[in-house]
């Protein structure tokens, strides 16, 4: 069993109370980069309201892979660091994203592929919010990667994602597998759901 995080050995940085996402860390009383991603790690798992503002991770005490880790691009860019924002679709299943299994298994699915960002620095990936322990690696099913910039996860990342569940199911049927995009989507949001009640125990 292994648990996701941030690796220890990547460089850490004072964060310079200057332009606005670092100000609202250091209000926090975070100074450095490793303190942020303990922080934005710790936070709960959960949507915010709105997909397309990353600082309300802080304001709401909460937030998913996309709007942590966008925040916490966001805050690298402001102190002129090397962090990528990545956008990643891996084979997502019980075995790396504990709690997703009964959602799968009940609509006769293994797995299915999900669009999930983190994190590059240093050519380091860093996951702040795989925090529970998983028999396997995600990024050891990752089917696709790519670099983004914040703004890309309100309409890009599941624009992308839904397209990329379209091509795979239309592999799907070719092997005598049918399903349609609108209810694999459908299963996807409980699996997120699913994640969620997970991580909150």
């Amino acid at each position: 069993m292994r648990a996701m995080g941030f690796p220890t050995e990547v460089r850490n940085f004072r964060i310079a109370p200057t332009p606005e996402i670092s100000k609202r860390f250091r209000a926090a009383g975070i100074e450095d980069w490793h303190a942020a991603l303990g922080h934005i790690g710790r936070l709960p798992y959960g949507r915010n309201r709105e997909r397309g503002n990353p600082a309300l991770v802080l304001e709401e005490g909460q937030g998913t892979c996309s709007s942590k880790h966008a925040l916490l691009a966001l805050l690298a860019g402001e102190q002129g660091q090397a962090v990528d924002l990545m956008l990643g679709i891996y084979e997502m299943s019980e075995r790396n994203t504990p709690g997703v299994g009964p959602v799968l298994s009940a609509h006769g699915m293994c797995s299915l592929p999900e669009a999930h960002c983190y994190l590059l620095q240093g050519g380091r990936r860093i996951d702040v919010t795989r925090t529970i322990e998983a028999a396997e690696d995600p990024f050891e099913c990752l089917l696709y990667e790519e670099k983004i910039v914040p703004r890309d996860v309100a309409e890009y990342k599941p624009r992308f994602h839904r397209r990329f569940l379209e091509e795979w199911l239309e592999r799907s049927q070719a092997a005598g597998e049918h399903k349609h995009v609108d209810e694999v989507w459908e299963i996807r949001e409980q699996c997120i759901r699913a994640i969620e009640q997970h991580h909150r125990g």
